[in-house]
């Protein structure tokens, strides 16, 4: 950790920190779960088939990434400047960008116990498997684990009103191996579920991208950022993602840069 780096996490009290490399601020921000007294995200509609996705990148595959901050403004849509899918890094490449951030996050943040090599694997195992079966681009999920804790199997539960703990910081979910050394592959794969298949008491991933893809009328990239603002703020302004509504401003933002390969360049969200 860079002690002089100011670390902004909104509605958090843990989750959020910046890396101790070449003196670069790395801003994640976690999921705030609350609507105005309700329960965090509203279900969207039952989740619908869209675009077909390759589990190592959509077709027209990047074969690099680059860690650069593009502050997004507005709808989600490539109109607006957003990146497409096609533009997104290809799974493998993203991997090989954040397996060195899942390696030290957990010392970085002070949380106690570093990811071992098993667990780091086990992520990506779980995240490919969860993927498939809700059908969602598995590089969404990184995106949004990388996001939300860094990729750190010990991450701290927190609590906004609601309890969210786990990779994902998922609505009250189950899965948790906060203080727990070594964290066993089957709670790495409920993390990971709890976020992307929901709990009982909040939705995840997979029915807010098909709430995002009926608001937006798109399957494509522009779902997935509405998306990533729901899951952040429970509801959405579809014409600016960039409105928090009480949570994190640059979510979206961040969620579509994370998919092109930032990893520790400075924000420029502000």
């Amino acid at each position: 950790m860079l002690a002089n780096i100011a670390v902004f996490v909104a509605g958090l009290a843990a989750v959020g920190t910046a890396l101790p490399t070449n003196g670069t601020a790395f801003h994640t921000n976690g999921t705030v779960h609350h609507t105005n007294g309700t329960a965090h995200h509203t279900n969207g509609t039952a989740f619908h088939h869209g675009t077909a996705f390759h589990h190592h990148g959509a077709a027209a595959k990047r074969s690099t990434v680059e860690d650069k901050y593009t502050y997004y403004k507005g709808d989600g849509s490539t109109a607006a400047g957003w990146p497409s899918q096609d533009a997104w890094g290809s799974w493998d490449d993203l991997w090989k960008a954040n397996v060195p951030l899942m390696q030290k996050s957990c010392g970085w943040n002070g949380w106690v116990g570093d990811d071992s090599e098993t667990e780091i694997q086990d992520i990506g195992t779980a995240i490919q498997s969860v993927s498939k079966a809700a059908e969602i681009d598995p590089r969404f999920i990184l995106a949004i684990v990388m996001q939300e804790s860094k990729g750190c199997v010990r991450v701290p539960t927190t609590n906004n009103g609601v309890t969210n703990p786990g990779l994902m910081q998922s609505h009250n979910g189950a899965g948790s191996c906060f203080g727990l050394n070594p964290c066993p592959s089957s709670t790495i794969n409920l993390m990971i579920s709890d976020g992307v298949s929901g709990t009982k008491e909040g939705p995840g991933l997979q029915s807010l991208l098909s709430q995002a893809k009926e608001k937006t009328h798109n399957n494509g990239s522009q779902a997935y950022y509405a998306a990533a603002r729901l899951y952040n703020s429970g509801s959405a302004d579809y014409s600016d993602l960039d409105k928090g509504l009480g949570s994190t401003a640059c979510y979206a933002s961040d969620i579509a840069n994370r998919l092109t390969g930032w990893t520790l360049a400075p924000s420029t969200c502000h």
